[in-house]
């Protein structure tokens, strides 16, 4: 993923599918300084630090979408490993990151730890990797503290499990809304505009367009 604007604003990114979940564990870069983000370390850490290692970069801090299991298993490890600072979610969804060892315990993670970010993240609010500068917009539905990052310069967003490749995030969760998670994203994420690419907390990515044009849950059809 590598795009320019006025700003020649660049950046890498791989993405490590991790868990029995194969959720979308994303190392993105600033390919001008090789600063580097985490997002989302749901677990098996070796791979995430594996990935590290071949890119070459810097992981500067770990920015965290959502609360789920699969998504911060790995968050706590992660941390303690490369002495940075966890960004993210939303304190709605503190309630979760609470339990993160009970939760873990029902789908057999070991050694996932509960933990506090040490910044949670809110509307409005901005995080930074390198040159490059992510608005943060709260999207609630899928879980009551879900996030996502967009990228102005770069029209990219990483949404998390709010939206996907055809589909929307699943509702029946613990603070979980189907109606507030459709309207997050078409207050938050189709405005971003239809040319902005994503990637999702599973599965292959999409577009802004493609999904407003084709996603059953925005046309209607489901």
């Amino acid at each position: 993923m590598t795009e320019n604007n006025q700003t020649q604003a660049k950046a890498g990114a791989t993405i490590i599918p991790v868990t029995l979940f194969q959720q979308n564990c994303t190392l993105l870069w600033c390919t001008a300084t090789k600063d580097a983000i985490v997002i989302d370390p749901g677990g098996d850490v070796p791979l995430i630090q594996d990935a590290i290692a071949k890119a070459g970069v810097t992981v500067r801090q770990i920015w965290l979408t959502h609360g789920h299991i699969d998504h911060v298993g790995g968050a706590a490890e992660l941390r303690d490993a490369l002495k940075v600072p966890i960004e993210g979610p939303h304190m709605a969804d503190k309630f979760l990151l609470d339990h993160v060892v009970e939760s873990g315990r029902n789908y057999d993670m070991t050694g996932v730890r509960n933990f506090t970010p040490d910044r949670w993240l809110d509307e409005g609010d901005q995080v930074k990797v390198g040159e490059l500068t992510f608005d943060v917009f709260h999207c609630p539905g899928h879980s009551p503290g879900s996030v996502a990052f967009f990228s102005k310069a770069l029209r990219f967003a990483h949404v998390g499990d709010v939206l996907f490749n055809g589909s929307v995030g699943r509702t029946d969760l613990p603070g979980g809304s189907h109606a507030t998670l459709i309207q997050s994203i078409t207050n938050k994420l189709l405005p971003l505009g239809d040319d902005v690419a994503f990637i999702c907390g599973h599965g292959p990515g999409s577009s802004i367009g493609h999904e407003r044009a084709t996603n059953p849950f925005l046309t209607g059809e489901m």
